[in-house]
C-alpha cells in the first residue's frame, strides 16, 4: 500500500523558517519526481515545488521561489521542504504527491498529473 505522510508543520512567526518532511512507502521513491502543493483557507490546492526523480532539477511556484528549497533522499524515501522568510500568505495545509507521469510534461504545476497524496501538514504564520 503506497503511503505518504507530511510532518513538521506549525505555528511560525513570520520571517521564521520550517522543515517540512514527506516519508514515503510502498512505492519505488527513486523512480517518482515529486511534488509539494498547499491549499490555503478557502482556496484551491496550488502547486509549490517539484523535484526530479534523481534530485538534481528543481522548480518552484514564483510566490516562493528564492524563499523554499525542495530536497529528496532516495536511499531513505523522504522529500522535504525548507521554508525560509515565511509570510502570513505561506498558511495553508501543504501536501507532498508523487509525479504520475514519468518523464512527460514534467514538471508540471496540475496537481491533476500528480497521485498517491498525503494527509496535509498545516502550517500557520502570524503577522
Amino acid at each position: 500500500q503506497v503511503q505518504l505522510a507530511e510532518s513538521g508543520g506549525g505555528l511560525v512567526q513570520a520571517g521564521g523558517s520550517l522543515r517540512l518532511s514527506c516519508a514515503a512507502s510502498g512505492l519505488p521513491f527513486s523512480s517518482y519526481p515529486m511534488g509539494w502543493f498547499r491549499r490555503a483557507p478557502g482556496k484551491k490546492r496550488d502547486f509549490v515545488a517539484a523535484i526530479s526523480r534523481s534530485g538534481d532539477s528543481t522548480y518552484y511556484a514564483n510566490s516562493v521561489k528564492g524563499r523554499f528549497i525542495v530536497s529528496r533522499n532516495n536511499a531513505d524515501g523522504r522529500l522535504d521542504l525548507h521554508m525560509n522568510s515565511l509570510k502570513p500568505e505561506d498558511t495553508a495545509v501543504y501536501y507532498c504527491a508523487a509525479y504520475l507521469y514519468g518523464s512527460v510534461r514534467f514538471p508540471s504545476s496540475e496537481d491533476g498529473d500528480y497521485g498517491y497524496w498525503g494527509l496535509g501538514t498545516q502550517v500557520t504564520v502570524s503577522s
